[in-house]
């Protein structure tokens, strides 16, 4: 569901993966400056903090 929300709505996305945090910050200037590059960092910081959560 965040990967969808992370193409759909970059900024959501990542805010319910990361909270309020400089990923948040970075993905909202990203996605300011294009929303491709956006969803790129949405897309791989979501997938990392899966990742991370699935290795604990």
């Amino acid at each position: 569901m965040k990967l969808i929300l992370g193409i759909l709505l970059p900024p959501l996305g990542v805010f319910l993966a990361y909270g309020f945090s400089t990923t948040l910050l970075i993905n909202i200037g990203l996605t300011l400056l294009g929303w491709i590059p956006g969803i790129i960092h949405a897309v791989w910081a979501i997938s990392k903090q899966q990742e991370k959560q699935s290795s604990n």
